[in-house]
């Protein structure tokens, strides 16, 4: 070919291409799977509908009734929330045993090797029992610097984050040998002050996971990881909204407190695409009524039902953010908290072609990752 001549690909043309900074009404080039700016090839004419880059999710458990506690069944959530927008997706584990922790980080490096996944994340088990949440509190401790060790070595690279309790005995140590180590240490399901939470910060932590939930909540004399997070522009914050775990007006809050550093997340459970009924969460029962994921025979929330879909939907509908700002905390936030915002994240030249097209009301209609179309048979349930 010669050099002059644009590569073969696929252009989407008449669409209203959602970038950081708004809406812009064009064509997106694509070729040999990533995002050019310019290709010859098949047209797609979108008639006007929206494009947005693939949603990233760095905090999510499962899907179409499958955990990520069980890498035999891992490619089934992965490619449930791929087939709704999800094109770069976590697969966090909920507190469990040596054995159970080591065994299910094996088995999902493998399915990272294979792009299947984005990494590991690992949410305990150094958690703290008041603010254990939908973990087993009998199988939470104190952090081990041999096991973390450990499991970063059987994850071959692919662990990539590690919720914990600064507070616990050997917490910060821990921060510290994350970060050493390209890990990112969170700061989450804590009873920690401020100003424990401010130290992990300074030991090298980065993100709090699902801001107000399991956690000290916000006090005005005691502002506790809520203020602290907040405050701190170098720490993400992740933002389960579902309706459920954080009302809108909260949501409201946060955006206009930490904006660029709000990062949707699903904290999605197997029944996610599932409809109500019993399930599993690690070790722990779990039902689900009215799409409301609780332990069973209580009230404690055990994770959500939600795609990332939901999530960005909600985020514009029912918080009242512009697209921009719901698509940057879907997609560009979480993917530089993970550091992969080199190839996704925003609709750029060089970055893979991993993006969503939306009808008028914000729902998933097509999904392309590295520049090929998903099946739409690999959609369960409604987005």
């Amino acid at each position: 070919m010669p050099e002059d001549e644009p590569p073969h690909g696929t252009i989407l043309t008449n669409a209203r291409i959602v970038t950081p900074d708004g809406v812009h009404h064009g064509d997106l080039h694509i070729a040999d799977g990533k995002i050019t700016t310019a290709a010859a090839g098949d047209e797609i004419d979108l008639a006007g509908r929206y494009v947005v880059p693939g949603f990233v999710d760095m905090h999510v458990h499962g899907g179409a009734g499958a955990s990520y506690q069980r890498p035999d069944r891992a490619r089934r959530a992965a490619s449930f929330h791929l087939a709704h927008g999800t094109t770069t997706t976590m697969a966090s584990l909920v507190t469990g045993d040596e054995r159970e922790l080591a065994d299910a980080v094996t088995g999902l490096a493998d399915l990272a090797a294979d792009g299947v996944i984005a990494g590991i994340h690992l949410e305990g088990p150094y958690l703290s029992r008041d603010r254990c949440g939908a973990h087993d509190p009998a199988l939470l401790r104190a952090p081990d610097l041999a096991e973390f060790r450990r499991l970063v070595r059987l994850g071959r690279g692919h662990v990539r984050m590690i919720t914990l309790a600064p507070e616990l005995p050997g917490a910060l140590d821990l921060v510290r040998e994350a970060a050493g180590s390209g890990v990112i240490a969170a700061v989450g399901h804590t009873e920690a002050a401020g100003d424990t939470v401010r130290a992990a910060f300074a030991a090298g932590a980065r993100v709090a996971t699902h801001l107000f939930n399991a956690m000290r909540p916000l006090h005005h004399r005691e502002g506790g990881p809520v203020a602290a997070a907040l405050n701190d522009p170098r720490v993400t914050v992740e933002l389960i909204n579902d309706g459920v775990h954080v009302e809108p007006a909260v949501a409201r809050l946060a955006f206009a407190a930490a904006g660029p550093r709000v990062a949707l997340i699903t904290d999605a459970m197997a029944a996610a695409g599932m409809g109500d009924g019993d399930y599993r969460l690690g070790v722990m029962d779990v039902q689900v009524r009215g799409g409301r994921a609780t332990l069973a025979g209580g009230t404690t929330i055990a994770g959500s039902t939600i795609t990332m879909a939901d999530a960005f939907r909600r985020a514009v509908t029912d918080v009242g953010i512009p697209i921009e700002d719901a698509v940057r905390a879907a997609s560009l936030t979480p993917a530089r908290a993970l550091g992969v915002a080199d190839r996704c994240g925003s609709l750029e030249p060089g970055k893979d072609a991993d993006l969503a097209v939306l009808d008028g009301d914000l729902r998933v209609l097509q999904v392309m990752k590295q520049g090929t179309i998903v099946p739409r048979a690999r959609i369960l349930g409604d987005n």
